[in-house]
């Protein structure tokens, strides 16, 4: 049977970062000549992510010695960075806003901005004064709480549904159709901002959940289940409805994830994805702001733009955030 350690997550986290990267990069660098990357399936990614975290953070959880061993791992895998990125967007964007310097950290918004991105709670204080003519600041951190929850939600979810509870199956099935009502509920009803976030978001993560606990039966029958989830994934895109889709999404996500070895050694360099999603988005900020999609080709800004992007997550990650690991 295949090793559960040899993997290409860390090839699948980095094309997601990539995928959401040229997404924004659509969206925000105001030019018109880019508008054809908001095609990017952003969505898609982002909810692989949800799919990844459900399959590692089950391990991690199993193999940790302790609840407070496990709890320590992952904050100060989320934490320190995401704290960082909040703390130099607070001050460092000050060189971009539209106010004087005395104006800008004068500004109470300035520390509602530092406070509640701080505590993930961007949506009362997305952006800061004068800076991207007060539009969101970091729109990729929304992910980032919901990150959190699920990571305290594990050590429950496998209290109640863990592998020797023989009601696991109907109990995970029942919370998945769930979390589907409240998903497709709020999507139709054109508020979909709101079906993203818990317990919208909460089907895709036990997709990867599953994946997990019945690791050896995937991998026995995964080229037969990676036919049915295209098959049943291109059903619910043509009824507009995502009933199967997110757990056949996790099966084509696991499937790859097992798949085309060569890959796996993808992450001997450094883990640097988070880095990379966490700082994108202002980043392809302040290219938009400074004019640079606008006064230089586009094509060529871009290109710069994601070579900064990789550098800062890259530095990120040996410089900081690897010392909390």
């Amino acid at each position: 049977m295949q090793d559960i350690t040899k993997n290409n997550f860390d090839f699948i986290r980095v094309l997601l970062a990539f995928i959401v990267f040229v997404g924004h990069l659509g969206a925000l660098s105001d030019s018109s000549q880019l508008e054809f990357l908001t095609n990017s399936p952003v969505e898609v990614a982002v909810f692989s992510f949800f799919i990844v975290s459900g399959f590692l953070i089950a391990r991690s959880y199993e193999r940790s010695s302790s609840l407070k061993s496990y709890i320590k791992k992952r904050i100060n895998r989320i934490v320190p960075a995401y704290l960082l990125v909040v703390f130099l967007c607070t001050v460092l964007l000050s060189t971009v806003s539209t106010l004087s310097f005395s104006d800008y950290f004068g500004n109470t918004q300035v520390y509602k901005y530092f406070l509640w991105n701080s505590t993930f709670m961007n949506f009362m204080a997305p952006s800061l004064p004068g800076v991207f003519g007060n539009e969101a600041v970091n729109g990729a951190l929304w992910t980032l709480k919901i990150e959190m929850c699920f990571y305290f939600a594990v050590p429950l979810i496998f209290l109640l549904f863990g592998k020797n509870n023989k009601y696991r199956n109907i109990s995970l099935i029942i919370l998945y159709f769930l979390s589907l009502v409240f998903l497709n509920y709020f999507e139709m009803a054109g508020k979909i901002s709101i079906s993203k976030q818990l317990p919208g978001s909460l089907c895709y993560f036990i997709g990867g959940m599953l994946g997990y606990f019945y690791f050896d039966q995937f991998i026995k029958h995964k080229n037969v289940l990676f036919i049915i989830a295209i098959i049943t994934v291109w059903i619910d895109l043509i009824l507009h409805i995502k009933l199967f889709s997110p757990i056949m999404i996790s099966i084509i996500v696991l499937y790859i994830a097992y798949s085309l070895k060569f890959l796996n050694n993808f992450g001997k360099y450094g883990d640097f994805t988070y880095g990379i999603y966490i700082f994108h988005f202002p980043i392809i900020r302040v290219f938009a702001t400074l004019g640079l999609f606008a006064n230089y080709n586009p094509f060529l800004m871009s290109v710069v733009c994601m070579f900064v992007v990789i550098g800062v997550g890259i530095a990120s990650w040996h410089l900081y955030e690897k010392k909390f690991l």
